[in-house]
This record gives structure tokens, C-alpha cells and sequence, in this order.
């Protein structure tokens, strides 16, 4: 994976809009955070293969080196995440865009694919 590079992922956004595909979004504090380090509220959510058509998809921020993207709905609602950092068109021709913590650890994810993820 790259470092986000703000144009290439818009266009790649732009690539997938008014079609239908398919997203995975994953945000976590940390797996068991809690139970490492008590302070640490656990977090988390978790959605895979949810077919959408977006109509919008915008990239925002990075100033501190995170973005955050937006997928406008058909319906007018929105998928949002935050503090995404790298990015890559895999070999699956998946646009797989994670956000990493201080300490390199998965923190967010939005994955965008014409195909059902691997299931």
C-alpha cells in the first residue's frame, strides 16, 4: 500500500460511482484493547459485502496525513470514514484504502469492489 494521494483516489472514487458495487467499512480501537491496557474504550464496526450504488464520492482533509471519504447513497444517506492514511487497486481489482495508527495497527478501512469480497 501508498501513501493516500489525494487526485488519484478521487479519480478512483470517480471510477466506481453511479455503479453498483460492493463495500467493506472496518473501524476498530483495537482488537482486546481493553483488555491490554484498561483506560481504552473498545470500539468497532464491522460491514462486509453490503451492495451500494453511490451517486457522490469525496476525499477530504489530509493536512495531518489522514483523509476522510464519503460515499453519497442513492438515497441521500451517506458512508463516511475517517483517518484513512494508504491505498492500493489489488489484484482483484479491489480500491482497498486502510488507515493506520501511530503504531502501523489497522484502525479504519473502506473497500470498494464490482465484485462480493472474499467471503
Amino acid at each position: 500500500m501508498e501513501k493516500i494521494k489525494r487526485d488519484e483516489v478521487q479519480q478512483l472514487l470517480n471510477s466506481y460511482q453511479d455503479k453498483n458495487v460492493y463495500v467493506h467499512v472496518e473501524i476498530t480501537s483495537g482488537m482486546y484493547a481493553s483488555h491490554i491496557d484498561e483506560q481504552v474504550f473498545n470500539a468497532g464496526t464491522f460491514l462486509r459485502n453490503i451492495p451500494v450504488n453511490y451517486t457522490q464520492g469525496a476525499i477530504r482533509g489530509g493536512n495531518d496525513g489522514e483523509f476522510r471519504v464519503g460515499l453519497k447513497l442513492e438515497n441521500g444517506g451517506w458512508i463516511y470514514v475517517l483517518g484513512l492514511t494508504h491505498f492500493e487497486v489489488n489484484e482483484n481489482d479491489e480500491f482497498i484504502m486502510h488507515g493506520f495508527n501511530y503504531e502501523g495497527k489497522l484502525a479504519s478501512a473502506l473497500e470498494i469492489s464490482s465484485k462480493e469480497f472474499f467471503k
